[in-house]
């Protein structure tokens, strides 16, 4: 019963976190189970392009390491924001967040290359707790009992709390960046007197 009645909550979170969020705990519990290796997921340019390995595209953002409160903290982070984003300023536009998506994925992944970045989730979810954050500059964010501080602070505390862990704070520098232009792009230069709306979603999407 208790089986069933979380499966009923999960199923009631919107659909990008819930899919989001599902690849990344069923990623790493193959990894757990050996049934899979981190080596077949991090991102490596020449197996992308010369041996057509495009899986490792979508897999270096799925990877949050072994389970540990490394991998719990994380996967806390990535279902709070991704949620509130999507049902806060993306909801009924589930194409644009998809979107979002796509263009802060494809955005790291060039940089990512710059800096020999290979896993790369944890940088998308420094971008999604950095557009929140901006999108929701009155909010007051509890931060785990220990600091109370308005949500523009987030991701900097999020970034030292990675660095008390012993992450590279490279990774969530990456995230931070990319939300940043994103946030620009999307909210703040279409709102200047010459600006416009940059970023058109798709319309396959």
């Amino acid at each position: 019963m208790a089986w069933q009645g979380l499966a009923a909550e999960f199923l009631q979170v919107p659909a990008v976190t819930r899919a989001y969020t599902a690849a990344c705990v069923l990623t790493t519990a193959a990894v757990q189970l050996e049934l899979l290796s981190p080596f077949q997921l991090y991102f490596n340019p020449h197996l992308v392009f010369r041996r057509f390995q495009v899986w490792r595209l979508i897999t270096s953002f799925l990877f949050f390491g072994p389970l540990g409160f490394s991998f719990f903290f994380n996967m806390l982070f990535v279902f709070r924001y991704c949620r509130m984003l999507e049902e806060g300023s993306f909801r009924g536009r589930t194409a644009d967040f998809v979107f979002m998506f796509l263009f802060g994925g494809v955005l790291m992944t060039l940089l990512g290359l710059l800096g020999s970045l290979f896993f790369l989730g944890q940088a998308l979810t420094a971008m999604l707790v950095y557009v929140w954050s901006r999108r929701s500059p009155r909010v007051r964010v509890n931060f785990f009992g220990l600091l109370t501080f308005q949500a523009p602070f987030l991701p900097w505390a999020l970034m030292g709390f990675s660095l008390l862990l012993g992450n590279s704070i490279l990774v969530d520098l990456l995230g931070i960046a990319v939300g940043h232009i994103y946030y620009f792009l999307e909210d703040v230069f279409p709102s200047q007197p010459s600006g416009k709306r940059l970023l058109l979603t798709p319309g396959f999407l």
